[in-house]
């Protein structure tokens, strides 16, 4: 060819084939060798037309992923270099080589020129150098990197076998140079399969989820970029059998002379502290959500602990008590439905705790609901709770009483109080356990034991269409009738010395036998309820050291127990002096004929009209009532 008249095109493909530089043309997005020099074919060993003929891949078998990576590294910055790819020669044998990549843009597409660098020859010409230069003591760069890892194997060997850390070292390239036997229990694979091979594609490719991290993207590459020690405590490394151990490892550069070189890695096995911290923060989330549940039974409860409870149970020895007691024992240990009868103030939610307290559930918590306070739009809200803005005021989750008593007892007081309209969610869930909550899709289950209590004729509320008649007969599976305080008088004096002792008045007074009978003949319209406030009204106004019992005007035992009785609001009736007189003269002797005319010490006269001997004394001289039976002056 005549190089005066030769064109440019012509001039590159004289420098090509002239170069002594070994060089290939490649086309990386076909996997193909466009063009070899004739440097580049005494190199690898292959004619020029078949080295045309190979693929990038298979000159470069067993590294695809080093290949793609100094491909792609090449056109995203226009020339890269590496000496981590080890291609064929064609005798078989693995070539080090350095390899320098540059883009050439050909038309539509782009190919890279890859220029090749022999770096054993490049070693035994700095051998060469080096003794010529031996006196100056001039040592090869590469020697100096190589030799830094050597260093670090031979004079810590002791250290690295020793130590339960794992430890590995990567040069520049990201090839292992050593590891240590803890690295290798712990991952599984030994230091022969390691060493000479990038680690980070082995041990460290992906996260936990399966994300793999970008090329070169770790901390274990940063510390390469940024000369910095990096350490790291969430991430996993993997084993040979795919599993992944949770790892805290630091990254810690070499330099040699100013230049990273590499780093040798730490890291420790922290699956089994990741595992207790998991169980911490379950533990403590089921500890927050049980603080919770109990927070929210105890704002129910503050009301329960309020109310004045006899820690000795139920007070009586009437025949109507024992009769009840002999209820509480058969039903306790059941789980059936108990309807609790009777006047207000005669105390059914008191049988209601004993009916819990011997049971199996007396373990779990008694929730009272009353459901004569509960304002009609809120009962269902109040009965199986709410979600955070199921309704105008829900600012936040809420769990209701049915909920609360999950495993414990539920008694609904004045349950002919509940709007007819819910009563069917009521019996859903007293039959199949299930509800929902306000403004909430999700079905719960509960398990819970229901005592009703009422004042009211229930039956007749069915024959009026105000109760479900299906309702209550699941509520009323065991009938108790809570007896009234004027149908076991015999009870009275016991009750108020148990209410003199009280807790809440602790009181060192106690009844006179003329307090007894007074109380034992008022019809008490507010049974127990109603005692417990007169006794402790007559502590209050008790006077040297003696109780003074005020009662209202009531009709007394002789008089039906349904007689009719004044009301609290209609206006007495006035008496001239002479008329109060004579009641008093006619009251005294109403006492004296009592007690068959005895007038002072026990059982006399004085004591049942509560009066002091002398003052009797003296109103019945002014009366002109004489001290002998039926005399008077």
């Amino acid at each position: 060819m005549d190089l005066a008249t030769a064109q440019p095109h012509d001039l590159r493909t004289i420098a090509f084939d002239y170069s002594v530089e070994p060089t290939l043309l490649l086309d990386p997005h076909a996997d193909q060798i466009i063009d070899a020099n004739p440097a580049a074919c005494t190199l690898l060993g292959y004619d020029r037309a078949l080295l045309r003929q190979i693929k990038i891949s298979a000159l470069h078998a067993g590294q695809l992923p080093a290949l793609i990576v100094f491909t792609q590294a090449v056109l995203a910055k226009g020339s890269y270099w590496t000496n981590t790819l080890t291609p064929r020669h064609a005798t078989g044998e693995a070539l080090q080589l350095e390899y320098a990549g540059s883009l050439v843009p050909q038309g539509g597409r782009t190919l890279l020129l890859l220029t090749m660098s022999d770096l054993e020859q490049r070693r035994r010409r700095h051998v060469d150098a080096a003794a010529e230069d031996h006196m100056r003591g001039g040592i090869a760069a590469w020697q100096r990197v190589e030799r830094v890892f050597q260093d670090i194997e031979r004079e810590n060997q002791l250290i690295l076998r020793a130590a339960g850390e794992g430890i590995y070292g990567v040069n520049a390239d990201g090839k292992t140079t050593f590891v240590n036997p803890a690295a290798e229990r712990m991952l599984g694979w030994t230091a022969d399969e390691l060493v000479g091979k990038e680690i980070h594609p082995i041990v460290h490719h992906s996260h936990h989820d399966g994300s793999h991290y970008p090329d070169h993207d770790c901390p274990i590459y940063a510390a390469f970029r940024d000369g910095a020690v990096h350490n790291v405590d969430n991430e996993v490394f993997w084993r040979k059998d795919g599993s992944p151990v949770w790892v805290e490892y630091t990254s810690t550069p070499i330099r040699d002379r100013h230049m990273v070189v590499g780093a040798v890695i730490v890291f420790r096995d922290v699956s089994q502290r990741r595992e207790a911290d998991e169980k911490l923060h379950a533990a403590l989330a089921e500890v927050d959500r049980l603080r919770e549940r109990l927070e929210l039974e105890n704002a129910y409860l503050q009301e329960e602990i309020r109310i004045e409870t006899n820690p000795r149970g139920i007070i009586g020895q009437s025949e109507a008590i024992q009769k009840t007691l002999r209820q509480v024992k058969l039903v306790a240990p059941t789980t059936a439905a108990v309807m609790i009868t009777g006047e207000s103030g005669t105390g059914k939610e008191l049988i209601a705790r004993a009916i819990h307290e011997a049971s199996g559930r007396r373990d779990r918590p008694l929730i009272r609901v009353n459901c004569a306070a509960i304002p009609r739009e809120l009962f269902e809200s109040e009965f199986f709770g709410h979600v955070r803005g199921a309704f105008t005021g829900a600012v936040r989750d809420r769990i209701g009483r049915f909920e609360l008593a999950d495993g414990g007892t539920l008694f609904l007081d004045e349950v002919g109080e509940i709007p007819l309209e819910l009563q069917g969610k009521l019996l859903r869930v007293l039959q199949e356990g299930n509800f929902e909550r306000v403004g909430e899709e999700r079905t719960r289950s509960v398990d819970v034991r229901v005592i009703a209590a009422t004042n009211r004729n229930l039956k007749q509320e069915v024959a009026r269409g105000r109760f479900r008649e299906d309702l209550y007969f699941r509520l009323n599976v065991f009938p108790v009738e809570s007896v009234p305080l004027r149908d076991r008088r015999e009870d009275i004096p016991l009750l108020a010395q148990h209410f003199l002792l009280s807790e809440k008045l602790k009181s060192d007074l106690r009844l006179s036998e003329g307090d007894a009978r007074r109380l034992s003949r008022y019809d008490w319209p507010g049974n127990v309820r109603e005692l417990q406030n007169v006794i402790e009204r007559a502590v209050i106004l008790s006077q040297s050291g003696r109780l003074r019992i005020d009662l209202p005007d009531a009709p007394g035992p002789h008089h039906a127990a349904g007689a009719h009785r004044v009301k609290p609001d209609a206006r007495p009736a006035v008496m001239t002096s002479a008329e109060l007189r004579d009641h008093e003269r006619s009251n005294i002797l109403a006492a004296l004929a009592a007690t068959s005319g005895k007038v002072f010490g026990p059982g006399g006269a004085a004591e049942l009209l509560d009066m002091k001997p002398t003052t009797l004394a003296s109103r019945m001289k002014v009366l002109g009532i004489a001290t002998g039976r039926g005399r008077t002056g």
